[in-house]
């Protein structure tokens, strides 16, 4: 049983590349959460949008981690940004559960060459302590194995490895 755990959502997949790439080098739990919303294609997109503008947010559906959030050592937050923010489905979890992870760390997925670093006090608005470390990645772009690699060695050297 891990002692990290990698929870996240994604819209387009790219959230999910970069989760599955840092769980794996963490050797970590991976978890992807979902509101069951469609938000494929333009209408997915605008309704996305629209969403984390206005910090609106859905019940999420059922999901299970091996232990109590409280009782892994880290916890990395994955999420797309939307319209400057964190998406609504990541909000919704860290308005339910936020609490509950004592310490965590983000990785934020974007499209532009914005980097986004707001979005992490966003975030820490609902956890229980602020973020230990976190990282704003552009995948599939230049400097990306870079940054996600800092990442992990940012996690490692957190957690003795």
């Amino acid at each position: 049983m891990s002692d990290v755990l990698c929870i996240y959502y994604s819209r387009t997949g790219k959230t999910r590349r970069a989760m599955e790439e840092i769980a794996a080098a963490l050797d970590a739990e991976l978890v992807e959460i979902t509101d069951g919303q469609d938000r494929r294609g333009w209408r997915g997109f605008l309704r996305s949008g629209m969403e984390a503008m206005r910090h609106s947010t859905r019940p999420l559906q059922h999901f299970e981690t091996e232990k109590p959030l409280e009782e892994y050592r880290l916890v990395v937050i994955g999420t797309p940004v939307w319209a400057g923010r964190c998406s609504s489905v990541i909000r919704a979890f860290l308005k339910r559960r936020g609490l509950e992870p004592k310490r965590v760390a983000y990785v934020i997925t974007r499209d532009s060459d914005h980097h986004y670093e707001e979005v992490y006090d966003q975030m820490d608005q609902y956890t229980a302590a602020p973020h230990l470390f976190a990282h704003s990645l552009r995948v599939g772009e230049v400097g990306y194995e870079f940054w996600r690699d800092k990442f992990v060695q940012e996690a490692k050297a957190f957690l003795g490895r």
